[in-house]
């Protein structure tokens, strides 16, 4: 149980927590620590303070963090699981299965950056990744100031 009221800032209770179960094995090295979504969800903890558990954790050389990814137990270069994907590919993979279902439909808008964040509790910089693969792979199109849009069928990647 957090002290909210107590001497310790919150983010360094959290941060003792997360280290608590790197210590005993809970999150092994190359494993992702809960990302600032989940950590807000679990804590009911604003965003800068799930940042600050991050940045904790790297100040004290048990997590290092790779942008768009999330946040690893050990040093930079520890192997990740070979299983752990990017966030961001799997966004783009689930934006695309909806696409391919017709749940999207050409030339109408995906989802606002917003709500992908909400909906998959990332930084904005993870879901533009995300976009951005899409556009990369055919699937979407962005227009300035007017948002990203599913592309026509015959610009989809070949399956």
């Amino acid at each position: 149980m957090l002290d909210r009221d107590g001497p310790i800032p919150v983010y360094r209770q959290i941060a003792e927590i997360v280290r608590l179960r790197i210590d005993r094995g809970d999150l092994m090295p190359g494993e992702a620590i809960p990302s600032e979504a989940e950590l807000e969800d679990e804590y009911g903890i604003a965003r800068m303070t799930a940042r600050r558990v991050a940045r904790e954790l790297r100040e004290l050389g048990l997590v290092h963090t790779v942008q768009g990814e999330g946040t690893f137990v050990g040093q930079p270069g520890t192997p990740r699981s070979a299983e752990r994907t990017p966030i961001y590919h799997r966004i783009a993979a689930d934006i695309s299965a909806h696409i391919r279902k017709g749940e999207l439909q050409t030339n109408k808008p995906i989802p606002s950056e917003k709500s992908l964040m909400r909906q998959y509790g990332v930084a904005k910089a993870t879901v533009r990744q995300a976009v951005a693969l899409l556009r990369m792979q055919g699937w979407t199109f962005t227009v300035a100031y007017r948002g990203t849009y599913v592309s026509p069928r015959e610009k989809w990647p070949a399956d």
